[in-house]
């Protein structure tokens, strides 16, 4: 990983491959599906394309906000599949190089463990970079 954008939940910094990015869009309510876990926020028309959008809020069990316009949903391309991911607010695009990246710890908190592939020191904060594909196979 070169670059990844970074983006906050609550107090935390997260990140994602920017390859990974397709776009970045102002939060809009997307069109719930019946019985669909909680996390799901329903679907939304990008284009024609019919995206799933998964609040990572909810999947990471965080506390649940309503959203505003400050929160975004990235849109990533991942395993084959555009899904859209609503987060609270994009930070910032960051420069890392492979020695900036430290393995996930056992005990990683809120996000899944296979949803972490690694942390990253940023100043005197951890930014926490999630693995796309596995956070899309699991919204499947």
């Amino acid at each position: 990983m070169n670059q990844c954008l970074t983006f906050r939940m609550g107090a935390e910094l997260y990140g994602v491959d920017i390859h990974n990015v397709q776009e970045i869009k102002g939060y809009a309510p997307s069109t719930p599906l019946p019985n669909s876990p909680d996390y799901f926020r329903g679907v939304m028309n990008l284009r024609g394309i019919i995206v799933p959008v998964v609040d990572l809020r909810a999947r990471f069990g965080m506390p649940a906000i309503e959203p505003t316009r400050v929160n975004v949903i990235i849109v990533v391309v991942a395993s084959g599949r555009v899904t859209g991911l609503l987060v609270d607010a994009v930070a910032d695009v960051a420069e890392l190089r492979e020695s900036d990246i430290q393995a996930t710890p056992d005990v990683c908190g809120a996000a899944p463990p296979d949803f972490v592939q690694g942390v990253a020191r940023m100043g005197d904060q951890l930014l926490i970079l999630l693995n796309t594909d596995r956070i899309v196979a699991a919204a499947a």
